[in-house]
């Protein structure tokens, strides 16, 4: 009888759901939701109390349409790029990013993921990053991260942008393929580095592994980072995917660095 098992599975539902419930109210009562930034009280687990909140430098518009970066004012015209784009376009589309990184909330929290293994912070800031590439994630096939050199993998035993890539898949439905894209070559630190040198830092770092080439080609593209800087990794990785068959690469990062627009 095909109509057995639905019911046999709502029951169980209706059974875990109370036991879930209490799971919840335990886990609260152990260790109290605190904000993800300063750790006073709030509601529920996974929310920044509002003092935090309103420090945290969100972008919104108006912004340069292909780096994302906020203008200082309203000028009023849609689609407008700014003279940076303009100077020096990026090989990827369209940047969005949730906040400014040169907000103290926003960077600790992007440090604190990054550097000190605060993997419960991938979810809330997925799900915000998710928010703010909605237009991104509306045209696209597949998210792919920035991914780490094995050896810096093993170093440091989980990639970020990994983890916010899944974060934004469960979020949005766009699915995830976390291989599509390979860094085969380790590098050295871009800080204080030039144009020049960052380009030649990376030159061969990426890849498409022939057996993901079909999880690329023809698709249209979301990487997905923590943080973006100068541009010099994003544009590496999206040339090669562009070289691999994607038919459109646009950037999603959690925090970005901003010039004047």
């Amino acid at each position: 009888m095909s109509w057995v098992a639905p019911i046999k599975r709502r029951a169980v539902t209706s059974l875990l759901r109370p036991l879930a419930w209490a799971g919840h109210a335990l886990l609260d009562l152990v260790y109290p939701p605190s904000c993800l930034v300063c750790r006073k009280a709030v509601a529920a687990h996974g929310a920044i109390c509002a003092e935090c909140w309103r420090d945290i430098a969100f972008i919104e518009r108006p912004y340069c349409e292909r780096l994302g970066t906020p203008f200082e004012r309203d000028l009023a015209q849609p689609g407008l790029i700014s003279l940076e784009a303009a100077a020096n376009p990026p090989a990827f589309g369209r940047a969005r990013a949730v906040a400014r990184y040169d907000s103290d909330k926003a960077r600790a929290l992007a440090h604190r993921l990054k550097y000190y293994d605060r993997l419960e912070l991938a979810g809330p800031m997925g799900r915000w990053m998710a928010r703010a590439g909605a237009e991104l994630l509306a045209d696209a096939d597949v998210i792919v991260p920035i991914p780490l050199h094995r050896l810096r993998l093993l170093a440091r035993r989980f990639n970020q942008s990994a983890a916010l890539a899944q974060a934004i898949s469960r979020e949005s439905a766009v699915p995830a393929e976390m291989t599509a894209l390979e860094r085969v070559k380790p590098t050295a630190p871009q800080v204080g580095l030039t144009r020049a040198q960052r380009a030649a830092n990376l030159s061969g770092a990426f890849c498409v592994p022939p057996e993901r080439a079909d999880a690329i080609v023809g698709r249209n593209v979301v990487l997905v980072d923590d943080v973006l800087t100068t541009g010099a990794t994003a544009n590496a990785a999206t040339r090669v995917l562009l070289r691999a068959g994607a038919a459109r690469v646009d950037l999603l990062v959690f925090a970005r660095a901003v010039t004047s627009a």
